[in-house]
């Protein structure tokens, strides 16, 4: 996953209304019932059967590392895909998307002008049509390049030119260089 999808994942848990389970036996129990068998769930998990049966029994208290987080990640996934979807749905639609940056910003632009690529620290509210570019982007499995382009292609209408008010000759705009990079909708 790239710096995007984390971010998106992240303001996809900031949505839940209700926290998915904590013990590792209530975790199973839901992967279960969501997968529809213990079978399906170790498939997932890459481990046996037996091992999934175990957790949900209560014969193991504790996962492995590794495997604990394949759990949180499995269950994350698919707790509460509707609150998901209807807090995507109003971002792209009308709420659009706040992105909080820093980042190395470079730019093309006039001869003359300074067009250096310096850190800056940025939170800028993009308009609703940005939300559904970049959820349709990830949905077809763009890359990390992609929807970064698409960011960046905001932050030029929006922060850069103000919606047309100035920079006008300002052409592309990147970013590089993510030192953390967080979303919001």
């Amino acid at each position: 996953m790239g710096e995007i999808d984390d971010a998106i994942e992240r303001a996809d848990r900031e949505a839940f209304t209700k926290e998915p389970p904590k013990t590792l036996k209530g975790r199973i129990g839901y992967l279960i019932k969501q997968l529809g068998s213990a079978k399906a769930v170790a498939a997932e998990l890459g481990v046996t059967a037996d091992s999934v049966n175990r957790y949900r029994r209560g014969a193991r208290k504790h996962a492995r590392p590794d495997v604990a987080a394949k759990i949180d990640n499995a269950v994350r996934q698919r707790w509460q895909p509707m609150v998901r979807k209807r807090r995507r749905r109003e971002a792209a639609a009308t709420g659009g998307i706040t992105v909080e940056t820093r980042a190395r910003f470079g730019y093309t632009a006039p001869v003359g002008t300074t067009d250096d690529g310096r850190f800056r620290r940025l939170t800028v509210h993009l308009p609703a049509t940005y939300a559904q570019r970049l959820f349709d982007a990830r949905d077809a499995g763009a890359s990390d390049r992609e929807m970064r382009g698409i960011i960046a292609e905001g932050f030029k209408e929006v922060y850069f030119q103000d919606g047309g008010g100035r920079a006008m000759g300002l052409s592309d705009v990147e970013i590089n260089d993510i030192d953390y990079l967080d979303l919001d909708y």
